[in-house]
């Protein structure tokens, strides 16, 4: 199993927005990126996190170059953003 950890610098004010985005390709990422397995938006008063559950760190690379992500999530969110995501994978061992 491998994990992509997105964390987005969203202001509160804009953190409903941020998480309408979240909602609205959440069950597409599901239902259509090749070795997703999970996705949950995680919270705190610092920024905003999406975690994402791939079945290898390959699909969680893939997912990033996939227009899903280019088109769709990225241009939902880049209004949104006070500074550049900071984007991590991780393989779990």
């Amino acid at each position: 199993m491998a994990y992509l950890e997105i964390t987005l610098q969203v202001e509160p004010p804009n953190r409903v927005a941020a998480a309408g985005v979240y909602e609205k390709y959440k069950q597409p990422f599901l239902d259509t990126v090749p070795g997703a397995i999970s996705k949950q938006l995680l919270v705190r008063d610092e920024d905003v996190q999406v975690l994402h559950g791939f079945q290898t760190a390959a699909d969680a690379k893939a997912y990033l170059a996939s227009d899903l992500f280019t088109r769709d999530v990225v241009g939902g969110l880049s209004p949104l953003l006070k500074a550049a995501p900071e984007v991590r994978v991780y393989d779990t061992v």
